[in-house]
């Protein structure tokens, strides 16, 4: 199955799926935070990486459980492995980091904290909380970070139901456009 084939059919499973708490299901936040990104003129492989930020939910089967039990399920890391078999970092690190992003954001901007929706806060507890300066600063110096910053400030913005947004088969092209060649297509 081609890659995107195989995407689409992860991001499909979403359409039924809410996303956490919120009342948006994951599919729609995938969309909404696309689209977000192509409204603000991103290039493709961060627009990739706003619709695929959270697909790692999609691909673990004990997510919903691990959150009952208080647990961080690592989405992000298990979302950016398994893209990575198609992608290269510009597309893949933001998805690894947009978690730290929201840890790093309610580090610098007291603002951005109390603009999180109360899953979200509730999620940041389980995942370690507002950095301390250190790592802040830390992250800020990241490859990626302002990248993966912007998918965050997306990720917080896409959770508006009813949303107007381009279906999914719209963004194929952003995805064509940041997969990875081949290995042996140098040769």
């Amino acid at each position: 199955m081609h890659p995107i084939e195989r995407i689409f059919e992860v991001l499909q499973t979403g359409a039924g799926t809410e996303y956490g708490k919120e009342r948006v299901s994951q599919l729609d936040h995938a969309l909404q935070c696309a689209a977000l990104a192509e409204q603000a003129g991103a290039p493709p492989a961060v627009i990739a990486a706003a619709l695929l930020h959270d697909i790692g939910h999609l691909l673990n089967p004990d997510e919903r459980a691990a959150y009952h039990r208080g647990e961080d399920a690592r989405h992000e890391v298990r979302g950016a492995a398994w893209l990575e078999q198609w992608f290269a970092a510009e597309v893949t690190e933001p998805v690894r980091w947009h978690v730290a992003a929201k840890r790093y954001l309610t580090a610098v901007d007291q603002g951005y904290h109390d603009g999180l929706s109360p899953i979200s806060k509730r999620t940041l507890e389980l995942q370690g909380g507002p950095f301390t300066a250190a790592a802040a600063d830390a992250f800020g110096r990241r490859p990626f970070a302002e990248q993966t910053v912007a998918v965050r400030r997306w990720d917080d913005a896409a959770k508006v139901v009813g949303r107007a947004v381009p279906p999914l088969a719209h963004f194929r092209g952003y995805l064509e456009a940041s997969l990875s060649p081949p290995p042996d297509s140098g040769r």
